[in-house]
């Protein structure tokens, strides 16, 4: 069976129908009119007409639609989540001289600081009566007291200070730095675009017969929503992640620090190293660990931040608000231990099929299944899996976070979140099996051949 010819107009339509999704998946979440459904069926179309007419597309094609598809999402500040405010305010605060570990976004002592973009309400001359950063509880109701937010400020949680890592706060400092505070968010949009874009084309420079993969992060349009609108700090980890999956082979060593600094991004990473050569892994850990080292010298103990309270606030602690699917069968208590033991079993099983399929494949399945273990309840974690999707040339994963912004939409509602999330898995699970069934009866051919000779 030969493959259809693909036409220039059927490029430029294929191009032209992710920009005008792009654009639908900005004003859908900006008017809240059914945000994450259209989304839903906005990835579905531009992934049908990426495969059905995106074939020989070039490398400048995929980067230039890519590049297109990230401007809607400037046009508007940040749709998804505050969180780019709490970027913005991170990077001034190095700017400044300060740890964002050591003070809290209405510290007293960083009135200097504030913007009335920042802070609407409260100006630096006025007084909040918060200092220094409060004793972190490890009772829910104190923690979630402690993290509600302010009308005097965007900044989410600012009675606490960050949870970011090291390399996330370098990059933070990086873009503030060329960014005026009258422009607000917009540096960070514009610096997670690019970034977004440079994904894209290092996808497409890696898959030069069929850069449809490319495509499928490029013009996704929870990259678009993430990335250009949102500013969320995951597509750089999406971008260190895949950049040391590719290098692991020719540059060892390279991989190791690349992926150390994606773990140092966001933590979530840090599950990846199994899936690596021991040595790689070595490498990874102790970059990761370097990072630590100059706040760890600034800020001593503080440096954990908020993360304690974050990962008590969203229930990974004790379970009772996360891993969904578990949810459907087991009760909070037993969540968490099934869950370890299950991310262990993983972990050995991915150590296990080193060398028995591609790199990308194996970290594909493995961050994939971790937030099905997880069930996180922001659904821009998904962004390196999208990315590995693409690696990997396994699609079916890309199922994990669109249902990931169906479930967003029914926070509150513990089993239809379970529901929704295993029929995500059961996706992979079917779609998986599928591709495996012709080459388990080829090599059970082969056996029997062999046998009756």
């Amino acid at each position: 069976m030969t493959a259809r010819a693909t036409t220039p107009a059927s490029l430029w339509l294929a191009g032209g129908v992710a920009v005008g999704v792009a654009v639908l998946t900005i004003w859908a979440h900006a008017a809240s009119w059914w945000p994450n459904v259209l989304l839903v069926i906005g990835c579905l179309i531009v992934g049908a007409m990426i495969w059905r007419f995106g074939r020989g597309l070039s490398i400048a094609g995929v980067v230039v639609v890519a590049a297109l598809c990230q401007l809607p999402g400037l046009t508007h500040a940040p749709i998804t989540s505050t969180d780019a405010y709490r970027y913005v305010w991170d990077g001034r605060v190095q700017l400044a001289g300060h740890s964002p570990y050591a003070h809290v976004p209405l510290d007293d002592a960083l009135a200097e600081l504030r913007d009335p973009l920042l802070f609407p309400g409260l100006s630096p001359t006025q007084r909040s009566g918060e200092s220094a950063p409060p004793s972190l509880s490890t009772d829910p109701a104190t923690v979630a007291a402690l993290a509600a937010d302010d009308p005097r400020t965007l900044i989410n949680r600012p009675r606490v200070p960050t949870i970011y890592p090291p390399i996330a706060q370098v990059y933070f400092t990086l873009v503030a730095a060329v960014t005026p505070w009258s422009a607000g968010t917009l540096g960070l949009q514009i610096a997670a675009g690019l970034l977004a874009v440079a994904l894209t084309w290092l996808l497409a420079a890696t898959t030069p017969r069929d850069r449809r993969w490319a495509a499928l992060w490029g013009w996704s349009p929870i990259v678009v929503l993430e990335a250009g609108s949102a500013a969320h700090v995951d597509v750089l980890g999406a971008l260190l992640i895949t950049a040391a999956v590719i290098t692991s082979a020719r540059r060892p060593r390279l991989a190791g620090i690349l992926l150390g600094a994606a773990a140092s991004v966001k933590l979530l990473p840090l599950l990846l190293i199994p899936a690596f050569r021991v040595r790689q892994s070595i490498v990874a850990v102790g970059t990761f660990v370097a990072t630590y080292i100059p706040y760890v010298a600034a800020s001593g103990a503080l440096v954990l931040g908020f993360l304690p309270g974050y990962l008590t606030q969203e229930g990974f602690s004790d379970g009772s608000t996360r891993f969904a699917i578990l949810s459907l069968l087991l009760p909070p208590e037993a969540r968490q231990v099934v869950a370890v033991l299950l991310a262990g079993a993983l972990s050995v099983l991915a150590f296990r099929r080193r060398g028995r399929e591609s790199l990308a494949v194996t970290c594909c399945w493995l961050y994939g299944a971790a937030l099905l273990i997880a069930t996180p309840t922001y659904p821009w974690y998904g962004l390196p899996l999208i990315a590995l999707a693409a690696l990997s040339r396994r699609p079916e994963w890309i199922a994990v976070p669109l249902a990931s912004y169906l479930a967003y939409a029914t926070v509150g509602h513990g089993s239809r979140q379970g529901l929704i999330y295993l029929a995500a898995a059961a996706i992979v699970v079917i779609t998986t099996t599928l591709r495996h069934r012709p080459v388990a009866a080829k090599q059970f051919d082969e056996n029997r051949t062999a046998n009756q000779h």
